[in-house]
Parts: structure tokens; sequence; C-alpha cells
């Protein structure tokens, strides 16, 4: 008969984790800009700007370019406009045309309400879209709520989040250039693997 030596199963491996962003947390809405210039120039892509209030001059800052949502809502009121008079055109003057008092089968005049509306609407329509869809939204739930210092964002403080997926992501020269831009804080936000 053999003897077999039962081995004591391994110990859980230590659970590792990954890191997932940078947060910056700065006291003053200067100290914010003067840090968002520098991760601007440094290159970042994925980095974003927190603040309980807009900061004047951020965007050009963070080097944003103006927004596309004036031209996707400026494309769908004219989609709407087309659309109300293309159908009013089709329906009066060519599948039941009813002379009414007179007035002409193609009357622009009795077109304007319609076709204001249908701009409005179509453009509203976009502007709620096109907000959700350049925005990224519903985001139900974003690492940087792991930080219980960001609290302060709603309130009185001003962060910068950086995040890991960029590709000039590197932890320590990432945080070299946060602590250069002198923040009251400065966390790694990991998460389990």
């Amino acid at each position: 008969m053999a003897n077999h030596e039962h081995a004591d199963p391994p110990a859980a491996a230590a659970k590792q984790k990954r890191p997932i962003l940078y947060v910056a947390e700065f006291e003053t809405p200067g100290q914010v800009m003067h840090a968002a210039e520098k991760v601007r120039d440094a290159g970042y892509a994925r980095w974003d700007v927190h603040t309980p209030f807009p900061v004047h001059g951020m965007d050009k800052a963070m080097g944003l370019s103006d927004s596309i949502l004036g031209w996707i809502v400026l494309l769908c009121g004219l989609t709407g406009c087309t659309v109300a008079f293309l159908l009013i055109w089709f329906t009066n003057g060519y599948d039941y045309p009813i002379v009414i008092g007179g007035k002409p089968p193609f009357s622009l005049p009795s077109m304007v309400p319609v076709m204001f509306e249908l701009t409005i609407l179509l453009s509203a329509f976009g502007t709620v879209l096109g907000m959700f869809g350049l925005n990224q939204l519903p985001r139900h739930h974003h690492p940087i709520f792991y930080s219980e210092r960001f609290e302060r964002a709603t309130d009185d403080r001003f962060f910068i989040s950086i995040e890991a997926g960029d590709a000039k992501f590197d932890l320590e020269g990432t945080r070299t250039l946060l602590e250069a831009c002198q923040p009251v804080s400065l966390e790694l936000i990991q998460e389990e693997v």
C-alpha cells in the first residue's frame, strides 16, 4: 500500500492591484489652471479637471477645441425643417390635394408653423442625445469616486485626474509631473485584478 502525503493547499495568492488613475487635489482655481496647462503640455489625452464651479479659461488651459454639439443641433434642426416641408408638400400638393378657400395646394405660409415645430423638436432631441453621446453618458460610476477626498470637488476643492489608460501614463513619470504642480494631496486609485 502506497503512502501518499497530502500537502496543504497553497496559500491564496495575494490579490494584485492595478492602477486606474491618479487624482491630484488643489486649493484654488489658479493652481488647478496652471496644473492643467502642465498636463496638457506633457501630452496626456485621457485626463480631466473637476471643479465645483466653471473656471473661466479652463477649456483653453486643457487644450480643448470647440464642441461639435452646435453642428449636431444645426443638422438636426435642418433635417426637421426639411422633413416637415417635404411631408406637407407631398400630402397637400401631390398625394391628396384639396383646395380650401382658394388656397393653392402649395402654400408656404401655412407650412411655417409645422416646419418651425419640427425644427425645434429635432433640435432638442439632437441637443440631448448629442450631449449624452459626446459626454459618454450615462456613466453610472467612475473610479474617481473611490477617493474620499474627491467628495470636496462639489464644495471647495479642485482636482485633476489622469487615467491609467492614457498612452503616456507611467506610474513614476505621471506622479513626478503631478507632484511638480504642488497639489495638496496626490492619490493613486487602484482596483483588484
